[in-house]
């Protein structure tokens, strides 16, 4: 197997990894508006994660089960960003001179 197939293996699961983690991050978003008075969604109508409101903490429910929500979504897309820098360095790393 040349380098270039190996790559698009490793592109492929690298992307994978990365929309799964950040689909969790969304699904803790909206746990998160759901325990959240002033974020949680009453007009029955969908709408798109609140995501700026549950990263900085802005009328997010100051209880401790929600904060421990809100920290694990942190960490969840704090990997997700570490996952792109680590993998442009790879990208960058492997570009022909």
């Amino acid at each position: 197997m040349d380098v270039g197939a190996w790559f698009y293996i490793v592109s492929g699961v690298w992307a994978a990894g990365m929309l799964a983690v950040f689909i969790q991050a969304i699904r803790l978003s909206y746990r998160i508006e759901k325990r959240s008075a002033a974020l949680r969604n009453e007009t029955g109508v969908p709408r798109y994660a609140a995501m700026p409101f549950t990263v900085t903490n802005w009328r997010v429910s100051r209880d401790g089960e929600t904060q421990a929500l809100r920290r694990r979504m942190l960490q969840l897309l704090g990997l997700n960003l570490a996952g792109f820098v680590v993998f442009g360095g790879i990208v960058l790393a492997a570009l022909p001179a």
